[in-house]
């Protein structure tokens, strides 16, 4: 996937994303530093080849950029399936975390929890995702109760990282939920938050995140905690409007955020300041379906709005279990209604710009890391739409085979 533009901002707009730069009886090639030097006609890179070089067949299938998943919660602890029977029963999202559960008994296991156990689970689902063809994946903190939690959730997110070889992007994100409890109330407990910033950008957490939601934290208190991440030189990202429009994605517009997440519930207004103001739109069809709540308005953001658009997982132990890419991209399909264009670019080149990482993910280019995906598909339709296993046949990371 690539343009005569060699750009490497993201596709805005229908139009835009229906070019995914299809090149037919190619060929790629990888130096030992596992850096792509070329892609062009098979017969053309054959002739680079010399007596050590190692050949690795499609067989037919098609190659696209490794997949780019711009939003996980990929370390906790423990899973969330006994909330379930309050689901059937009609119990709402806000009306579990209010009781004490949601995120907030995923607070209390990641707590809970050594460093080591914590990394144990994290890792299964790392390669769970890898193997559906995610070769960069932003991390979230979040599930906290504490400065010392937050810190050991970023440390198992950058021993991961290590360990897969992947580029994975660290998000601090105390401000996911308030506690039940406040002793020196709610000014206080945001003065608490606003004192971690510091500790977890000097960590590595590149970028900062708050859950911007009704019965969560308000638009003020998102302003205030965020304006605070970009006064230490944090890139700001916002879970907004999932649930009740209020405002979410008005103030990521307002702050330059480089995403805004899930909207759900968003107005036109909102949609389209995000665009003037140049923010990805990342939408999450796994946490929708699952909730089963209607999806975000993927048509509206692409038709109207002229939004780049970005597709992630959210994966996370309560409201979307699933390290299945190829499931999201499906849902993207069929709940977005999203062509199967959009998807590809929405899954790699606009996702790696709602990282900020369109320079080095999401394209295959000279140049750039060869991050592969080859499927054991002839066209991105059939994987699309033969959805709920993996068509993937082979996954490079830096042009090392990972599966």
């Amino acid at each position: 996937m690539d343009d005569e533009s060699h750009s490497d901002g993201p596709r805005c707009g229908a139009d835009a994303m229906q070019t995914v730069g299809e090149m037919r009886d190619a060929a790629i090639a990888i130096d030992d530093a596992g850096v792509i030097v070329d892609v062009g006609p098979e017969k053309s890179i054959v002739d680079l080849a010399d007596a050590n070089t190692q050949f690795i067949d499609a067989e037919g299938g098609f190659v696209g950029p490794g997949l780019v998943d711009p939003h996980t919660h990929l370390v906790h602890g423990g899973s969330r399936e006994k909330e379930l029977p309050l689901r059937l029963a009609g119990a709402s999202y806000l009306d579990i975390l209010q009781a004490g559960g949601g995120i907030l008994s995923t607070v209390r296991e990641t707590s809970a929890y050594s460093e080591e156990a914590l990394f144990a689970q994290a890792k299964t689902s790392l390669a769970r995702m890898q193997r559906f063809g995610v070769t960069t994946v932003e991390a979230k903190t979040g599930y906290s109760s504490s400065l010392a939690v937050e810190l050991k959730q970023l440390r198992v997110a950058q021993r991961l990282a290590e360990w897969a070889g992947i580029e994975i992007v660290h998000t601090a994100m105390p401000a996911h939920a308030v506690p039940k409890a406040l002793p020196r109330g709610r000014d206080a407990y945001i003065e608490e938050l606003l004192a971690m910033l510091p500790d977890l950008q000097a960590a590595g957490a590149e970028f900062a995140d708050v859950f911007v939601e009704d019965g969560v934290f308000s638009v003020d208190e998102g302003r205030q905690i965020l304006q605070a991440a970009k006064r230490l030189g944090m890139k700001v990202k916002i879970h907004a409007d999932e649930m009740v429009p209020i405002g979410g994605a008005q103030l990521a517009a307002e702050l330059g955020a480089t995403s805004a997440d899930h909207l759900l519930a968003s107005t036109d207004e909102g949609l389209f300041a995000l665009a003037e103001a140049g923010v990805m739109a990342v939408c999450l069809p796994g946490t929708s379906f699952y909730l089963q709540k209607p999806a975000a308005r993927a048509r509206f953001m692409l038709d109207e709005a002229q939004l780049g658009v970005a597709i992630a997982s959210d994966y996370n132990p309560g409201t979307c279990p699933s390290e299945n890419f190829g499931l999201t991209m499906s849902l993207a399909l069929l709940t977005l209604k999203m062509t199967p264009e959009e998807v590809f670019v929405a899954a790699t080149r606009n996702a790696a710009c709602a990282l900020g990482r369109g320079d080095v993910a999401g394209i295959i280019r000279s140049g750039r890391p060869a991050d592969i995906v080859i499927y054991a598909a002839a066209n991105p339709e059939y994987v699309l739409t033969h959805f709920g296993v993996s068509h993937v046949r082979q996954v490079l990371v830096k042009g090392r085979p990972v599966l």
